[in-house]
């Protein structure tokens, strides 16, 4: 990955206060990445570190206090068209008297294309996460994890640029998880998508990422940017197993227990 191009997604110098009527909560202090065309980048942290608030500012549901975030080129000062978004509450974004079809069919219409193209883009979409066969079906029919496939299925057919990942797969059971973890590897080469996923599971960010990008307890500034050295082509049991993969997770592991007990890494 050559870093010395211009980055799909650049954030600098963001921070995020939240101002109310009896206190002032600084969220985010001083957050600053890039995040290079094509990578999959995953970002871990304590509970409470601003790891949502920092998506939602880099989605322009938020504005930040003082930064910015560049996509492209261009500042986010609202939510751009090239991106998309998959939350964790899967539930919550899928509209339970549509069906699958029109769930993944209604961020499109946005968009000035015929009918005919909208249609290749659910159908390609839908066939991508496996669920050819259940476009007719309401959501409220679907397992938890059929239901986050629906909603990453939505997002790949807006052809994303960018496609951010709130903590997607915390509800769901341990196989499940699993198998979404290798879904979004597969599309991510598949579609060469620029990923930016949120975690608070440290193997999950070792096992899905090139990169791994530790925040602090907050308020929130990035510890540590770990160059994710495994082999591209992973496998649950394989790449698990890997004594590297052990032992990038206990560095993680360790860097956010330093970061839960407000202390600065070593040499910092």
């Amino acid at each position: 990955m050559n870093r010395a191009s211009t980055p799909m997604l650049e954030v600098k110098g963001l921070r995020k206060v939240y101002e109310g009527a009896s206190r002032t909560v600084e969220a985010i202090r001083d957050v600053s990445f890039s995040v290079a065309q094509g990578e999959l980048v995953c970002i871990v942290g304590p509970s409470g570190a601003g790891k949502t608030t920092l998506l939602k500012c880099i989605a322009g549901l938020l504005a930040p206090t003082a930064g910015s975030v560049v996509l492209e080129g261009h500042a986010v000062t609202g939510p751009p068209p090239a991106m998309a978004v998959v939350f964790q509450e899967y539930g919550r974004s899928l509209f339970p008297w549509m069906t699958v079809h029109d769930n993944v069919t209604l961020p499109l219409k946005r968009k000035k294309m015929s009918a005919e193209r909208r249609e290749e883009l659910v159908r390609d979409a839908l066939a991508a996460v496996d669920l050819r066969n259940v476009e007719s079906a309401y959501p409220w029919q679907l397992s938890g994890g059929m239901q986050q496939r629906v909603a990453i299925a939505r997002a790949v057919a807006y052809e994303p640029h960018v496609l951010l990942m709130d903590e997607p797969f915390a509800a769901v059971d341990a196989q499940t998880r699993a198998d979404l973890e290798d879904l979004i590897r597969v599309l991510w080469r598949k579609l060469g998508v620029t990923v930016l996923f949120v975690t608070h599971d440290i193997d999950e960010s070792v096992y899905l990422g090139q990169r791994v990008l530790i925040m602090s307890h907050a308020p929130t500034v990035i510890m540590e940017d770990v160059t994710i050295d495994l082999p591209g082509e992973r496998t649950q049991l394989e790449t698990r197993s890997l004594p590297r993969f052990g032992e990038l997770r206990k560095h993680i592991y360790s860097q956010i227990q330093i970061a839960k007990q407000g202390r600065k890494p070593a040499g910092t």
